[in-house]
């Protein structure tokens, strides 16, 4: 797992790393060393520069880069400097490094790359009319651009900003930061290293979910073994109004590739005869319907659900219903193994009680995309976005519940860790990748822990997924069936196993 600290956290870390006697400018000196050594550079370097220290990074980067006598020259926005910048700048001039001002125009053809050092990782807001021109100017360069801790930009906690430097490499200092990840990062960072300089940062909480920590929760099978011990695992959803046949399908065929034993849709009996065509591997349980052909609280029938199945998702297809909120409640009281709540389920979620998640026995797991995490928080979407791991980590402890907020990198929390899943493609953003991934998440529960580390698997594997359905297509045409048909693959590559299903 790679560690991620906060702003702030990174911000007191350094300053506590100085007061205990490191020098600020050898750590600027450090700082410009890990990102000379990050790249292979060859031909002039254009380096520019703001007025903070991210601008000092890039001065001291010039030193080094004079020195391995490779060419290199300053764009400022300024001729303001912060202290140490001042050092490491008035040192390039004594060496001869020329530099220029923008002015609004600047002719990078004769640079090999630019290093962007604009902003660092305290910046927020917006870019003056200056300097976007300056970042706009950059992207369409054409040159290789590496960016120096992060984006200028982006913002260091959420991602989020605009415009941003788009980098072909991004040196992350000490430790990447959420906006590496976060909203618009995947689209302006190509890729990334870290670096070390030193600075001691305490026990992280925040963790970027790599490919062996996911790998090594799928233990080799036993061949003494049936299909009871991967578990029993129910869908409840769908109605006349969101049949989604289709797509509950699909849900029932992600919960096996998944690895779960047997999946049981449980279906508005009003639906029955258009998804069972869809049916090969899954069982299929109806349950009354009313007049308008939605699924009706039966309290014997949710006993015989509870009593039988390892795991439960519910909501998908719904559409609503007063009765949804009595099975919800039924459900939430009652149920002993996890409850995946979805789609409409956390609609009709948001119109309850929350307090029924408190008072819940079991691991409730709640998968909302931002407008559905509004309604079930009260807070806005951009209050959401612009702190996203601070607001699901406080509702996730509130509630006793495991939170999955979707996005193009997903967080996932239990109130106290956090692991942000970053797998995934642009194809995704299409109907039905969320049943998909219910479906995924209801079968690792069936026979893995519910904790927030399967729940990031399940994400991490339905991304995966869905980046080779991508690598088979293309995202424009991509549709959720396509991400469903590669767990199998992805769960090969995972497992690297000869039992799983080739390309």
């Amino acid at each position: 797992m790679l560690p991620i600290v906060d702003v702030k956290t990174m911000q007191e870390s350094d300053r506590a790393t100085i007061a205990s006697g490191t020098p600020s400018r050898e750590l600027m000196l450090r700082a410009a060393k890990g990102i000379f050594d990050s790249y292979a550079w060859s031909g002039k370097t254009l380096i520019v520069c703001g007025v903070g220290n991210n601008a000092g990074d890039g001065y001291a980067l010039a030193t080094l880069l004079y020195e391995a006598n490779l060419s290199c020259e300053f764009l400022l926005l300024s001729d303001r400097f912060s202290e140490d910048g001042r050092f490491y700048f008035e040192r390039c001039k004594e060496k001869g490094i020329a530099h220029t001002f923008w002015n609004g125009s600047f002719d990078f053809s004769p640079y090999a790359q630019i290093v962007d050092c604009i902003f660092g990782i305290g910046f927020r807001g917006i870019p003056d009319k200056n300097t976007t021109a300056l970042i706009e100017a950059i992207n369409q360069s054409g040159k290789t651009v590496i960016s120096a801790d992060i984006n200028s930009g982006l913002g260091g906690d959420n991602g989020l900003g605009t415009p941003y430097i788009e980098s072909n490499l991004t040196v992350a200092i000490q430790r990447c930061k959420p906006g590496h990840f976060l909203a618009r990062a995947k689209d302006a960072i190509k890729e990334y290293k870290v670096i070390d300089i030193g600075i001691q940062t305490p026990d992280e909480d925040i963790f970027l979910l790599e490919e062996d920590d996911v790998s090594k929760l799928f233990a080799p099978r036993k061949n003494y073994a049936h299909k009871g011990n991967y578990g029993y695992v129910a869908i409840l959803g769908g109605s006349v109004e969101y049949s989604g046949a289709a797509k509950l399908a699909n849900m029932s065929a992600a919960a096996l590739r998944a690895g779960c034993g047997v999946v049981t849709l449980a279906v508005p009996e009003s639906i029955t005869q258009s998804v069972s065509p869809y049916l090969l591997e899954s069982t299929l349980l109806p349950i009354p319907a009313d007049k308008s052909g939605k699924m009706q609280y039966d309290p014997d029938l949710l006993n015989t659900v509870l009593a039988r199945y390892a795991s439960i998702a519910v909501g998908m297809g719904w559409g609503s219903s007063e009765s949804y909120k009595d099975i919800l409640s039924y459900l939430l009281k009652n149920a002993h193994q996890p409850l995946i709540i979805d789609a409409d389920g956390l609609n009709t979620l948001s119109t309850m009680d929350l307090n029924l998640l408190k008072e819940a026995n079991a691991p409730i797991i709640l998968t909302p995309h931002l407008m559905e995490f509004s309604r079930l928080s009260g807070l806005s979407i951009k209050e959401i976005e612009a702190d996203p791991i601070k607001h699901a980590k406080v509702f996730a402890k509130e509630y006793g519940i495991i939170l999955l907020l979707k996005g193009c990198c997903t967080i996932v929390t239990d109130g106290e860790i956090v692991y942000l899943c970053n797998r995934g493609s642009a194809g995704m953003a299409t109907a039905g990748s969320g049943d998909v991934l219910a479906g995924t998440l209801a079968g690792l529960c069936g026979y893995l822990a519910p904790d927030a580390l399967t729940v990031a698997s399940g994400a991490y594997l339905a991304g995966m997924a869905g980046e080779l359905a991508e690598e088979k297509g293309n995202a424009i045409s991509m549709v959720a069936s396509d991400t469903a048909r590669q767990i199998a693959n992805a769960m090969r590559v995972l497992t690297n196993s000869h039992k799983y299903l080739k390309k």
